[in-house]
């Protein structure tokens, strides 16, 4: 019975015309589970409702808007000051994995950043320096903190730091900020990527994915075998090396190679790779041209899966991209599409949530801008209608919290 109120709730709570007295009595609900989730987390919530949460006694409430994606920054710093620590530290780490990824969420003002810095409790400095949404000008004004955890928060802006404070992280009086800015510098530094190859505590596999290399280092690791996995996606690899490792008998190997930006489709089709299922397509040079139409395109249109999985991550894909993704044959790249492209056909919309029906987020059905409504054209409820019942549900699955 609970379980039926909450769907219920949740839906009268997503309604957009919903009036301001009636959503102030569905926060001030409990029934057992607290507000349903919906009202807490709409859009363009109204005074008197954020007033009604800042001040409800049960804890939750207070938690899902310091977590809300719809809520304004403005509206999470006022929880910024709240008697409790899990509030708090919910406020300063900010939406989280019910968030919808296709919704950039504006950070707090820097000044409130400050106080949640200074936090006594360090669950609150934690969360707050691990948040994805914290502004770039906050993190950048973190080089000479005097907390080295907060140091090497800043390196996560690193190529947006001045020279002289790139210099202040390479020369830290902590070990580990030393060795997290050298890893951010190795890149383009061949010194700085040799020092670390002969630190025994770096990371040596991350150095050798992402350090500009000389020959004989790469040669050395090559012959020792260890860490080739990593020295299979470095950039910096001479060709010849490449094709060593290419016909390498380790399976990770050979599929690090595969993945190689360089590579035509030809030389990629010619190595024996395999492909897990499930994984989700995480490559480097894709991630991080995500906008780029140039990256997009050779990663859509190549025959490698995980290269058209990490392209359907991009909200950025052009229309053509976009359909022929969506008629890709890799539920994985499908999935994608649906999770992160506000114009993923409706179609593909349907399948995805079918086929994954209850573990799929709520804002799926709730929040997707192309998602059929009840009032569809026709075509659309066909396509409902088709996916193994799962258009007769009158609420979404909800999203895990």
């Amino acid at each position: 019975m609970v379980a039926f109120y909450s769907s219920a709730l949740d839906g009268v709570a997503a309604n957009p015309a919903l009036p301001t007295p009636l959503l102030l009595r569905l926060i001030a609900f409990d029934g057992g589970v607290g507000p349903p989730f919906q009202a807490l987390h709409r859009p363009g919530l109204p005074e008197s409702a954020v007033a009604a949460v800042l001040t409800h006694p049960l804890l939750d409430p207070r938690v899902e808007l310091a977590t809300s994606g719809q809520a304004a920054p403005e509206q999470r710093a006022r929880l910024a000051d709240d008697a409790s620590p899990l509030v708090r530290a919910a406020a300063a780490s900010g939406p989280g994995s019910t968030h919808d990824p296709r919704t950039k969420v504006r950070p707090l003002p820097d000044a409130v950043c400050v106080r949640l810095l200074e936090d006594p409790e360090p669950s609150v400095r934690k969360a707050l320096l691990h948040s994805r949404h914290v502004a770039p000008s906050f993190l950048a004004s973190l080089v000479r903190h005097h907390d080295p955890a907060a140091r090497r928060a800043a390196l996560r802006v690193w190529d947006e730091l001045a020279t002289d404070e790139r210099a202040a992280l390479l020369d830290d009086p902590d070990p580990q900020v030393r060795r997290s800015a050298a890893l951010c510098a190795c890149p383009r530094d061949a010194r700085v990527t040799a020092a670390l190859l002969r630190d025994p505590v770096a990371a040596l596999p991350e150095v050798l994915r992402r350090g500009l290399l000389d020959r004989t280092d790469a040669e050395r690791f090559l012959a020792e075998g260890v860490h080739l996995v990593g020295l299979a996606g470095n950039p910096s690899l001479p060709a010849d090396l490449v094709d060593r490792l290419a016909v390498d008998p380790d399976d990770g190997v050979r599929l690090a190679v595969s993945l190689r930006p360089e590579l035509t489709e030809a030389r990629r089709s010619a190595i024996d790779f395999p492909v897990d299922p499930y994984d989700g397509g995480d490559v480097d040079w894709v991630a991080a041209g995500i906008a780029d139409h140039d990256v997009l395109h050779r990663a859509a249109t190549s025959a490698h899966p995980l290269l058209r999985r990490a392209a359907a991550l991009s909200p950025h894909l052009p229309p053509e991209l976009l359909r022929l993704l969506a008629d890709d044959a890799d539920v994985v790249v499908r999935t994608h599409l649906a999770v992160h492209h506000p114009d993923t056909p409706e179609e593909v919309l349907m399948s995805v949530y079918a086929r994954l029906g209850g573990t799929f987020s709520a804002w799926m059905a709730t929040g997707h801008p192309r998602f059929p409504a009840r009032d569809s054209p026709p075509a659309s409820r066909t396509i409902r209608k088709g996916c193994t019942g799962c258009w007769q549900s009158a609420t979404p699955p909800r999203a895990p919290i």
